[in-house]
């Protein structure tokens, strides 16, 4: 997606090797118009799957989920990552690594909102070392639901998110933005006609 290239180019911010902050436009400050144009990107891109549920986490999932629910006009359920009074102890689990936080969180989706008749589409702002992914699917999984694609805002493509999304049988993996490398502080972009 040309559009969201461009606004990494002009306001992500390289951290390190293997970090990119889009935090002005994605995950902290939202723009949403560019949440919009993704989201109607996904449902574009999915829109034969027969998608019946969007599944994501907190919180930087839920807008661009969001954002593909409203175009598939379809609901979306999100994994909390911290147990509620009002969650019940009757809920999908699955333990998720976080890359940039360092920490393991446990994923929580009552079982009312997930089951065996739905197709699911996943949905994450970004792919990497592919643990929320992993994450996501255990989720549904246990809920017998069938798991008709991925949908990532941003890949990091020189990261095992990919791979180790299509060891666990995760085949129909989307992603709006794919990195290939981060070279002096910039974003270098997988070019699809060379892949």
């Amino acid at each position: 997606m040309k559009e969201l290239e461009k606004r990494i180019q002009a306001d992500g911010r390289v951290l390190g090797k293997n970090i990119l902050k889009v935090d002005s436009f994605l995950n902290h400050q939202i723009d949403p118009q560019l949440m919009q144009d993704m989201g109607k990107e996904f449902a574009r891109f999915f829109a034969d799957e027969g998608v019946t549920k969007i599944l994501t986490i907190e919180a930087s999932g839920i807008a661009p989920a969001v954002m593909a629910g409203l175009a598939l006009d379809v609901p979306v359920v999100f994994g909390r990552k911290s147990k509620s009074q009002i969650l019940t102890d009757d809920a999908l689990t699955a333990d998720v690594y976080s890359y940039t936080k360092q920490t393991t969180n446990q994923i929580r989706v009552d079982k009312r909102f997930l089951t065996a008749d739905d197709r699911v589409l996943l949905i994450d702002d970004f792919l990497a070392n592919g643990q929320a992914l992993l994450g996501l699917k255990a989720i549904a999984d246990q809920a017998n639901a069938s798991i008709v694609g991925s949908g990532i805002v941003i890949e990091k493509a020189f990261q095992q998110g990919r791979q180790n999304a299509l060891d666990a049988g995760l085949t129909n993996v989307h992603s709006l933005a794919r990195i290939a490398a981060f070279e002096d502080g910039q974003v270098l972009f997988v070019n699809e006609e060379t892949e």
